[in-house]
This record gives structure tokens, sequence and C-alpha cells, in this order.
């Protein structure tokens, strides 16, 4: 009944878009420039508060989101190890070092401090929610449900609780229950968090569109850049609602706006593609020439782009015994889905067929309904023999809020 009233709620919106699409003011800073400025204000007053750096730590890592620009992770962690000087092992300081490491990518080594965490305070909310996230990352799943549920089950209906069931719904193939969740957590997000909304508004427009629905995902991102001029996550899923629409000139006109706010190699690599789709050879060729140097440069550190750079050696560059090399590597850090996809089309592509099967049957058994991942499987299957295999959705995941 729940999932119903939210789906009618979630479709009132997207059926009255003029009056939320109309032009609103918008306050001259960000909610975590906001926050950083309170934070910097207190420090100043008192430079021995912990919870001030803390703070100031929690902002500087809000604004990495709001901007994706991981500079700010450097500041926040220098903020961190100020409080935790001030006052060692503080609750407030160890969390926000947990989420700058996330934020960094540093997953196992988020996840072996959320642990420690979650021993030590164990009824804490916000420590699954770590917990979850960094599990999720790593390719586990089953921990990463319990953590969820942990969230759902200490405060029924929190929004991190909520957001993090709905990715976990999504990875399970159930798309409308996680667009459902999504909406709950919209509903509940005060409209002074506008990143916040803009990311959830952003989430739901890429449920949409792989649901096949492009009209109302870009129904959902007008709404978002409107909440969060220029919002990069906003700007990327708009270019992939353009190459569904087959709108390629547009597709390739939101990359470039969305290289230039977040330069990251992986996001050269996407332009690259949509430069190819719209017949510009010679520019997507140089492209991904940097978009290699950059991936490279940044392959051995945990925040990298080495499923993108796996993806250019396998089906752009033809270099298929370098994407293998690098997706062996990658496998060491961590087996979520898209590692694991990645993995078996470079084993596929080296003529490792059966090999190539378990791999992706491990992939699909979580239930994911990603297009390239089922693409992926049947290409494979066709050599594998496997062409009769059902391909399934988990049917494990129905406890609960999941």
């Amino acid at each position: 009944m729940i999932r119903h009233i939210f789906l009618i709620a979630l479709t009132l919106l997207l059926g009255h878009l003029p009056a939320y699409a109309e032009p609103v003011p918008l306050p001259e800073f960000s909610p975590a420039e906001q926050r950083i400025s309170l934070a910097r204000k207190a420090i100043d007053k008192n430079p021995q508060r912990y919870e001030a750096h803390a703070q100031l730590a929690m902002a500087l890592a809000q604004r990495a989101r709001e901007t994706s620009n991981t500079m700010y992770y450097t500041q926040a962690e220098t903020a961190v190890l100020q409080s935790l000087k001030l006052s060692p092992g503080n609750l407030e300081a160890r969390r926000v070092q947990i989420w700058v490491m996330l934020g960094k990518h540093e997953f196992a080594d988020a996840l072996v401090a959320a642990q420690a965490l979650n021993k030590l305070i164990p009824d804490d909310v916000q420590t699954y929610g770590y917990l979850t996230d960094a599990n999720i990352e790593l390719g586990h799943y089953a921990e990463a449900e319990r953590a969820a549920q942990w969230m759902l089950d200490l405060r029924p209906g929190n929004i991190p609780g909520l957001t993090r069931a709905a990715y976990l719904r999504e990875l399970y193939g159930d798309l409308p229950g996680s667009l459902d969740l999504m909406a709950q957590a919209y509903q509940r997000t005060p409209i002074t968090e506008r990143e916040d909304r803009a990311w959830l508004l952003t989430h739901m427009a890429h449920l949409q569109l792989v649901s096949k629905q492009p009209q109302r995902a870009d129904d959902l991102l007008t709404l978002a850049l409107q909440q969060f001029p220029d919002y990069h996550y906003a700007l990327a899923q708009r270019a992939k609602v353009r190459q569904a629409q087959g709108r390629h000139a547009e597709a390739v006109a939101f990359y470039r706006q969305h290289v230039a706010v977040a330069p990251h190699p992986e996001n050269f690599f996407y332009l690259g593609e949509a430069l190819l789709q719209q017949g510009q050879k010679r520019e997507a060729r140089q492209v991904f020439t940097k978009f290699e140097t950059l991936a490279r440069a940044e392959s051995l550190s945990w925040d990298n782009a080495n499923r993108e750079l796996i993806a250019y050696y396998a089906d752009y560059a033809k270099r298929p015994a370098d994407a293998l090399k690098l997706a062996e590597a990658e496998m060491t850090r961590r087996q979520d889905i898209h590692t694991l996809d990645a993995y078996a089309w470079a084993l596929y592509l080296n003529g490792k067929y059966t090999q190539a099967q378990q791999v992706i049957d491990r992939a699909l058994g979580v239930g994911a309904l990603d297009a390239q991942l089922h693409d992926h499987a049947r290409r494979i299957a066709e050599k594998s023999g496997a062409v009769g295999k059902q391909l399934r959705n988990s049917e494990t995941h129905k406890l609960g809020w999941l």
C-alpha cells in the first residue's frame, strides 16, 4: 500500500511540472558552503572546539560532492585530524573520516574503519550507512543488505536508509521498488537541502531511463538542474538521456559541460564515446588519448577509472590483452557487478569463454537490469554454449524494507 501511495505521489510530481519548474530565487551559497562558513566562524571563536573541526570536515566533504572537486576531501582530512588531535577518538570525527574514505573510493579501508566503529557503537545508524556503502562498492551485497536493513530497523523511514535500500533494490532488479524508496526519500528531504534533492532527482531520472522512460527522466533532470544549476551528476545523466533519444549533438554538448565542471578521467571516456556516436572520429581519438593518459596515471589508486579503461582497451583500442591484465588487477580490489562484468568481457575477448561465463554468472546472480551486462552475457553465452541458460533475478531479498 505504501508503495502505491508514493508511486502516485511521484506521478503527481511528474504530471505537474509547470508548477514545480517555475524559476525560484536561489541562495547565493550552497548548503555546504553555508556550513563551511558557520564552522569556520565557530573555529575562529574557539579553535579548541573539536566539534567545530569535525563539522568543518563534514561540510568540506559535502562540498566535494556538490562540486566533484576532490581538493575538498584533502581539506576535510586536515580538519578531521585536527578534531582527533583535540579529542582523540571522538565519534563525530571518526564518522567524517569514514565518509571521506568513501568519497576518495578507499572502500576497503572505509569498511575496516566502519566495522571498528560499529563494534564500539552498535546502534549508530550512520555507521551502518557507511557499512552499506563500502560493502556495495566491494561487491559484498549480502553484508550491504544486512547493514541497510539495520538502518531502517533502528530508525524506520530515515532518509539515508531509504536511499541505500533504493540502491540495493535497483541492484536486485526491482526498479519500481527502487523508485518508490527514492521518492519517499525525496518527499522527506527539506527544501533547503538543494544538493541532496538534486541528487535524488538525478538518481530517479537514472531509474526512469533504465526503465525506458527517457522523457520522464528528462523532466526530473529539469527539476534537478533548477534546484542546483550546473550540477555535475545531472549534466552527465542528461547526456545519457540525449543518447537514448538519439540526439547525439546535444549529448556531446552536455558531456562537454560535464567535463568542464568535473574533469575526471572517466568523464573524458564518456565524451569520447558520444563524439564517436556523433561521427566526430578525429576529436574522439584525441579525447580518448587524453582519457587513457589520465586514467593510466591513477590506475594503481582506489580512485581510478579502470573500468572505463578496460572498456576502452576492449571495445575501442582493440587491445584485449591489456584489458584482461587491468581487469585482473581491478578484481583484487573489488568484485562488484560492474567489475565482474568488465572482467568477464575481457576474458571473452581473449577467448576464455568458459571462465567468462562463470564470472558473468556471478554478476547476473545479483539481478541487476543493466543493459550492458545483459548484452555481454548474451554474447558470452553464445560462445560458451550456455545460450539456453535463464538469466535470473535474485529472489532472496524480500525481508523488511528491502
